[in-house]
């Protein structure tokens, strides 16, 4: 009898998705930043930097979204279980980033210690969905 082997590799993502992943963390992570700043200065103006980077980050990160959505459709079932869960984390990460928009709406001294909390577990989940988007992994299986 002779070994069948069943190897099956994942190639990365599209480039242009790869793209649009990787420039919405920097962005929360920058709007994360800007929200510790203003924490330990109380300066204005970085409320107003976090609210920028916070538009920013959730467009990008929405059209990785979009396109996550994509290659979870036309994804083999055997795969689905990886990319769902790289779907889910993402989505759950853009979820929270628009309400922590919706919380930057609100007066400065309003938003202070819930957009700092938002921040800090969107920048946490793009992180985790960057590590799931941008790794592969291989499996093989002998009969």
């Amino acid at each position: 009898m002779a070994d069948e082997r069943r190897a099956v590799t994942r190639a990365g993502i599209h480039p242009l998705h790869a793209f649009l992943l990787a420039g919405c963390a920097p962005l929360f992570l920058g709007a994360l930043l800007s929200d510790w700043a203003y924490s330990s200065t109380y300066e204005i103006q970085w409320t107003n930097f976090a609210s920028w980077l916070l538009v920013g980050a959730l467009i990008l990160a929405g059209f990785a979204l979009l396109w996550a959505l994509v290659d979870l459709l036309h994804a083999d079932r055997s795969w689905r279980g990886r990319p769902l869960i790289y779907f889910f984390v993402l989505l759950a990460a853009w979820v929270l980033g628009f309400a922590n928009a919706l919380v930057h709406a609100k007066d400065a001294w309003a938003k202070m210690p819930e957009a700092l909390i938002l921040s800090v577990i969107v920048a946490i989940l793009v992180l985790a969905a960057c590590w799931l988007g941008f790794s592969s992994w291989r499996s093989g299986e002998v009969k």
